[in-house]
């Protein structure tokens, strides 16, 4: 919200570029007047079937252990893996996402190592 509606004055040091609503008697602002910054209005919200969306335009499915993919839907969902989430536990997720089809928007980059080598050793044992 900041960036299309900064607050006014926020090139001054000491105050930040989020948004505060104009309260004094005599604002500019407040007052709408030309060659101000514009105040967030009804008219600038997001239509409510878009809100709460991944970009992508699907819902974000939290998931926290591997059982739970099971209820997130492959047309509708992306996967996001909870933050508290260890390696080992992440990348039995990870997998089970794949085998469902769901895109993971969270992997980590020790997730993509641990699945190089199980990949690289699977290609060795099959030469």
């Amino acid at each position: 919200m900041s960036e299309n509606f900064p607050r006014q004055m926020w090139w001054l040091a000491k105050l930040s570029k989020s948004w505060r609503r104009p309260r004094g008697k005599r604002n500019k602002v407040r007052l709408e007047r030309k060659a101000k910054v514009t105040q967030p209005t009804v008219g600038y919200g997001t239509p409510r079937a878009e809100r709460g969306l991944h970009p992508s335009g699907l819902r974000e499915f939290m998931v926290f252990n591997p059982s739970q993919v099971a209820g997130a839907d492959p047309k509708s969902h992306v996967v996001r893996i909870s933050a508290g989430v260890g390696t080992k536990k992440r990348l039995d997720i990870v997998k089970a996402c794949d085998a469902k089809g769901l895109r993971v928007l969270n992997h980590g980059n020790a997730v993509r190592e641990a699945m190089k080598k199980t990949d690289q050793k699977k290609a060795a044992v099959t030469k």
